[in-house]
């Protein structure tokens, strides 16, 4: 089919949820992917952080080949290999002890939200309540969208599961004033993606850790900003605090769909079995695509290279700020946005015309999530064909 038949034919048949641009992507190389005329983009959205390591990564793509001839699906209702060595891989990376896997952020998040739940009834807390952050992100479920600090992902889908609480991001006279007897945990993203790219002080993240040391549990979602994408294996490194639950996604089964929930042992121990499942998590295929995942990120030296060329990255996208009306640039390694002083949608179609790919997210913030195999001569490129859209959006 051509390019247009494939968007009419979407148009017909799915649900139109998706703003989509004009653009039918049919394949991926490394940094770059091909349309169905041919055309070459380089990819700075990759998959929305999914894809760590490009498109169609040799050794990823090797092991899904490797392990679809075995074994696709069998269920947890058996011990099974792929997840097994998963499990401790995350173990060992986080520091915690043991593993939950699911299907996607959101469905990690849910497990986050029911060990929370369950911990807390265990410890005499009734109606325990969660505290999350204003401009988060945690995922499209219901419950999820009530941990969600963002209004308009919940309209026309209320009434909401109850027992939130939302405070200012960063606000910590906020925080502390909203602890109370029925506080359970404090879930947050270390790096907010989906709000707007903006990180945590370490105000908050030392706060947070006084709150733990209170008993509080504390979840931190690095559904979007987890494993090498901010420079270390985990944003929470920056901060010198550690979490009680962690959730993964995205990245971590290298374009294949995989979600897990890292929790100490203590708290872990609360999911006994028929407490929680998931009849596709775990599934072998994607677990052994998440393993090369792992592999690569450490034998490659990704989480390195990340850092040091999102650093050049930013530190050329803040030099832009002399040129055009750019209000901030923010974030930390890999995870970068540029807002500007107006809506920025048309600037994503500009980069788009141009040969980039780009996404603007909170309306009006620019966010770069490009793979941690990115050089500096593809940055250089990209950053090139920016200047002629911001040429362009600001004439």
């Amino acid at each position: 089919m051509t390019g247009v038949q494939i968007m009419e034919m979407g148009k017909r048949y799915l649900m139109q949820n998706y703003a989509q641009l004009p653009l039918v992507i049919t394949r991926g190389q490394g940094v770059r992917v091909f349309d169905a005329e041919g055309r070459c983009y380089l990819d700075f959205v990759s998959g929305i952080a999914v894809n760590a390591l490009g498109h169609c990564h040799p050794k990823v793509v090797a092991a899904i080949q490797k392990q679809a001839e075995q074994l696709i699906h069998c269920s947890n209702l058996y011990w099974l290999e792929p997840p097994v060595v998963l499990a401790k891989e995350l173990a060992v990376l986080s520091g915690l002890d043991r593993v939950f896997f699911c299907n996607s952020g959101a469905e990690a998040n849910e497990a986050a939200i029911k060990l929370v739940r369950k911990y807390a009834y265990g410890r005499g807390i009734d109606n325990p309540e969660i505290i999350t952050f204003t401009g988060s992100f945690h995922g499209r479920t219901l419950g999820t969208l009530a941990a969600t600090g963002q209004e308009k992902f919940s309209l026309g889908f209320t009434p909401l599961p109850e027992g939130f609480r939302h405070v200012a991001f960063n606000n910590v006279a906020e925080l502390k004033k909203a602890v109370g007897p029925q506080t359970a945990a404090i879930m947050l993203e270390p790096l907010q993606g989906e709000g707007g790219v903006y990180p945590a002080t370490q105000e908050l993240m030392d706060t947070l850790k006084e709150l733990q040391e209170r008993g509080i549990l504390l979840v931190f979602d690095e559904v979007q900003c987890g494993l090498g994408r901010t420079g270390k294996v985990f944003a929470y490194e920056h901060y010198g605090v550690k979490p009680d639950i962690l959730t993964l996604a995205k990245s971590l089964g290298g374009g294949l769909p995989i979600g897990a929930a890292v929790a100490r042992e203590e708290v872990a121990a609360v999911f006994q079995p028929g407490s929680h499942g998931s009849t596709f998590g775990g599934n072998p295929v994607a677990c052994a695509a998440a393993k090369a995942v792992l592999d690569v990120i450490k034998e490659d030296g990704l989480i390195e290279q990340a850092a040091g060329n999102g650093k050049y990255m930013k530190t050329r996208l803040t030099a832009l700020q002399d040129r055009y009306p750019i209000k901030e640039v923010r974030g930390l390694g890999f995870l970068l946005g540029m807002e500007m002083d107006q809506p920025a949608g048309q600037l994503v179609s500009l980069c788009q015309e141009e040969g980039l790919l780009i996404n603007c997210t909170a309306e009006r913030v620019i966010r770069f999530l490009p793979p941690l195999i990115t050089t500096r001569e593809e940055i250089d490129e990209a950053l090139e064909i920016l200047e002629k859209a911001l040429k362009k959006f600001f004439s």
